[in-house]
């Protein structure tokens, strides 16, 4: 089996999002739409794949904004972490700087918090609790495949803020050092920003996890 990824970086922050399929499948899986719903749907049209689902990894806005469009042209249904559903059920209250939105509210159909598996558009996802930038988010892990869709957990060369509404650095670093644990350093991660990484390379080179156990 082998996955295939297409990613967009969308809206002012440029945030990632992935539309994911086993190779040759015609079922997809969005993860974290949160801008350019058009430009979204563009994508998953020209894989003529149809949405089984739609995962969010965190409810802040940048990565949320462009659910309730999609997921009402695609029909599939949201999973989104449970501790953060009142997030993405009033986006507006929570956007924290000017300028941004309006975005529509959405109510999830589904909810996760980790420890589940889904299985979803032939693939199997570990739903792993990874808080520290934000209390609920989550990491799906596609373990047959070797990779990650981290959000703002880890980065190329950085880690997520800590310093949104609910954020805290020791729990983030205990998140990051859980994903290195269970999970080979070949691993690709899907990060909600910037560049793809492996885990192998964020821990030989990223300075943020040095503290870290190797």
């Amino acid at each position: 089996m082998s996955l295939e990824v297409r990613q967009l970086a969308v809206g002012a922050i440029a945030e990632n999002c992935y539309v994911i399929r086993r190779e040759g499948s015609g079922k997809a899986l969005i993860v974290d739409p949160g801008e350019e719903a058009e430009r979204i749907l563009a994508e998953v049209e020209e894989t003529g794949a149809e949405v089984e689902a739609i995962l969010i990894t965190h409810c802040h806005f940048d990565h949320i904004g462009a659910v309730a469009p999609v997921a009402r042209a695609t029909g599939a249904p949201v999973y989104c972490p449970e501790i953060e559903l009142p997030l993405l059920a009033d986006i507006m209250a929570f956007v924290p700087y000017p300028g941004f939105g309006p975005y529509e509210s959405y109510d999830a159909e589904e909810t996760v918090k980790g420890g589940e598996i889904l299985e979803l558009a032939d693939l199997s996802i570990d739903v792993i609790f990874t808080p520290g930038h934000s209390p609920g988010h989550v990491t799906y892990s596609v373990r047959e495949e070797e990779a990650i869709f981290s959000g703002d957990v880890l980065f190329q060369g950085s880690v997520g803020r800590v310093d949104l509404p609910g954020g805290d650095g020791a729990t983030l670093m205990r998140s990051i050092q859980a994903l290195l644990d269970s999970h080979s350093p070949e691993t690709t991660a899907y990060p909600g920003h910037m560049g793809v990484t492996t885990l192998g390379a964020e821990q030989a080179t990223n300075p943020f996890l040095a503290q870290l156990s190797r």
